[in-house]
Formats: structure tokens, sequence, C-alpha cells
């Protein structure tokens, strides 16, 4: 059924009988045939499909457009195998770039955390070397206090003995 808004047109094919009266009304004699004629009179006639439309009959020109149709076809084929390589080509190339901008990124990042320890541990030993330095200085002033002290009281035992 034909889509809606589309009116079907009816092709009537010619009556073959009426195009044979025709042709034999004419003389019932032998007459020179000329173009088409002639051509269906020496066997090289186009056969004429169930639509009175002439169709050439099977013979080498199929096969060339067989061979043509091959050939389109193994060409595209080609084609194809190109285009598919070069998109793998520029695939790879991408992946290798992508891959080595990572890798460039992730070892600046490294740098700069090794950096960042690296100066965290300066900034710490330099103040536990400034801890310590002020702990040995406490140490030997309390080291000497307590000699000090130690020599007061030995002192003092000694005023209270004599007195």
């Amino acid at each position: 059924m034909p889509p809606a808004g589309r009116k079907r047109l009816g092709r009537k094919a010619p009556a073959e009988p009426q195009r044979m009266a025709a042709c034999d009304s004419g003389g019932g004699g032998s007459r020179e045939l000329s173009g088409p004629e002639a051509a269906a009179a020496e066997g090289n006639n186009p056969v004429a499909d169930k639509h009175g439309r002439k169709r050439s009959s099977p013979g080498p020109r199929e096969e060339d457009v067989g061979n043509e149709i091959q050939e389109m076809l193994q060409g595209l084929g080609v084609g194809i195998k190109q285009a598919l390589l070069a998109k793998r080509k520029m695939f790879e190339a991408n992946a290798k770039a992508s891959l080595k901008t990572t890798n460039e990124k992730i070892e600046q990042g490294w740098k700069i955390q090794q950096e960042q320890r690296q100066n965290l541990h300066f900034k710490y030993s330099q103040q536990f070397l400034t801890l310590l330095w002020e702990w040995d200085t406490d140490m030997r002033k309390a080291q000497e206090q307590e000699a000090k002290l130690a020599v007061g009281i030995s002192l003092g035992f000694k005023i209270d003995l004599f007195c």
C-alpha cells in the first residue's frame, strides 16, 4: 500500500500483440531494416522486461560490471584498512604522548614532594640542634652550679666543724 499523501502511478505495459500487428501490417513483403530493427534481426536484440523497457541480454557487459564492482569493493577494503591503520597509529601516538605527559607530571610532583621533605627535615634538624645546644648549655650550667653548691656545702660543713 502506498504511503498516505502519494498517489500511485500505475503504468501499463504496452501490449505486445498490438505492436507485432503493427509491424506485420506494413507490407507483407521483406523490407530493409535499420537501427534497432537491424540489431534485432541479427540476434543482438535487447530483451524487453515485463514492463516493456528494454534491458540488455546477459553477457560480457554484466561480467564487466561485476568486475568493476569487485574492484571498487577491493579499493574500498584497501581504503578502510588504510584508514584503520592511520587511526591506530594516531591512537598509539596519542596514548604515548599522554603517557609521557603523565609520567612527567608524576616525576615533577615527586621532585616537589622530595624538596618539601628535605626542607622540612632541614627545619626540624635546625630546631633539634638548637634545642640540643640549649639543653647541653643548661646541663653544663647545672653541673657548674652543682659543683659550686657541693663546694659551698663542704665549706659550710668545715665552718661548722670549727665553730
